[in-house]
């Protein structure tokens, strides 16, 4: 049993994690109200008035708002700093919101989709380049980890809010508005300021913001760690395939739609639950072995689920639920592991350049995944995700054999920065 003194030291060490909370809290509210806005979307279009185009346009307007924020993300920053473009990024969501509840207009629907989608893709940026600068490398695996666990969360309270509402709710939009206003609420007057960034972290200076001299490029991304590029790639095409074809894939399988949501469903609970001991693992251990192990599990789960079929419901779930586990956590020990590698002043730029990467496999891999399980059959998605998670387990091992002081390349000219 541990000493009060004990205790008392490990509440003052713990003093830096406690800090990020808030934000943390903030940041569930405002995904949590996104996703309800997706699953609202969705909603509003399957009714029998909706036409194909409408359907395309209104779809595919987030994505590409998503593109778009991941670039507008870095100069917002530069000039106004995490905490401003954070709360200015979560306003726009709100006003979406809004705007998607007084109207049915296709062209209202695609512009508050796209504004949604460029909202969320800088919150994700200011998110993830605040948590770098914040943390250090010996406890950064773990707080990616309360960052990913905070937004797999927030999409399982999405579909909670959903089921109590009912999916014909004419005020779903409403509540996705109220829920991310909360999180804005609580950013600014629960809240309070976010904590400073340690003395020395350098930012751009917003008169200086040129982006030729400030971007850290693919190529640079790529020398640094590019099992990171496959660990990222492999996390937008999971995330954009599991929970928007699984439906379809269970339908063309045999497997009753009462199954394939609990299959989901264990796919996110096992994400869920291993990203505290994913991240506590990838602070002790080398995170290229970490991510060799993460994708060799998901290759195998995955080809396991397409031998299967709709045979032992069972161990489906069991397989699903590892699945979720070693697909889901990923991302945070990918990202981590090329942050612990860069200068602090890049990785405001570097972290909208990862975003890039992942929306660009969100974008592309469904109609692929598609394709390929029409010409050939259901079980080609899992072949998909297989070949994914299999290229980040293969990537990591020939990565290990690098001696870790051949991990960093040369940064590119910088113009000299004001403090953050």
């Amino acid at each position: 049993m541990r000493s009060p003194r004990s205790v008392i030291g490990f509440w003052r060490r713990a003093a830096r994690f406690r800090a990020v909370v808030p934000i943390m809290i903030s940041l569930g509210l405002i995904c949590t109200g996104t996703g309800l806005m997706t699953v609202a979307t969705s909603l509003g279009l399957s009714g029998p008035g909706s036409s194909a185009s409408t359907l395309q346009v209104v779809l595919t307007a987030s994505p590409l708002g998503f593109l778009a924020g991941c670039l507008i993300a870095r100069p917002l920053v530069a000039r106004f700093g995490h905490e401003r473009t954070f709360l200015a990024m979560a306003l726009l969501t709100i006003l979406a919101a809004i705007s998607m509840s007084l109207t049915a207009s296709t062209a209202v629907w695609a512009a508050s989709r796209f504004i949604n989608g460029l909202g969320l893709a800088a919150i994700f940026v200011v998110c993830e380049s605040w948590i770098n600068l914040y943390a250090e490398d010996h406890n950064r695996g773990r707080y990616f980890s309360l960052y990913m666990l905070v937004t797999v969360l927030s999409t399982l309270l999405s579909q909670l809010l959903v089921e109590i509402a009912g999916p014909h709710s004419p005020y779903l939009f409403q509540i996705a508005a109220v829920t991310i206003g909360l999180g804005l609420g609580h950013s600014l007057i629960v809240g309070g300021r976010w904590p400073a960034l340690p003395p020395g972290i350098q930012r751009a200076d917003a008169k200086a913001a040129s982006p030729a001299l400030q971007r850290y490029g693919l190529r640079q991304l790529i020398l640094l760690a590019p099992v990171t590029i496959f660990g990222i790639l492999q996390s937008g095409i999971t995330n954009s395939n599991v929970f928007v074809m699984t439906p379809i894939y269970g339908a063309q399988a045999g497997i009753d739609a009462a199954t394939t949501i609990t299959l989901i469903t264990a796919f996110s609970v096992g994400g869920l639950v291993a990203q505290a001991p994913v991240g506590w693992l990838s602070d002790r251990f080398d995170r290229r072995l970490i991510l060799m192990v993460q994708g060799f599990l998901a290759a195998l789960s995955c080809v396991c689920i397409g031998w299967l079929g709709n045979r032992a419901e069972s161990l489906l779930l069991v397989l699903f639920f590892t699945y979720g586990a070693a697909a889901m956590t990923i991302y945070p020990v990918a990202i981590a592991f090329a942050n612990s590698r860069l200068d602090s002043r890049d990785m405001v730029s570097a972290s909208g350049a990862f975003l890039l990467l992942y929306s660009f496999a969100n974008v592309i891999t469904p109609g692929l995944a598609a394709e390929l399980m029409e010409r050939f059959a259901p079980a080609a998605l899992f072949v998909l995700l297989a070949s994914g998670a299999g290229l980040v387990a293969v990537a990591a091992g020939l990565n290990l054999r690098r001696p870790a002081q051949a991990m960093s390349v040369p940064r590119p000219m910088r113009l000299p920065g004001a403090s953050e």
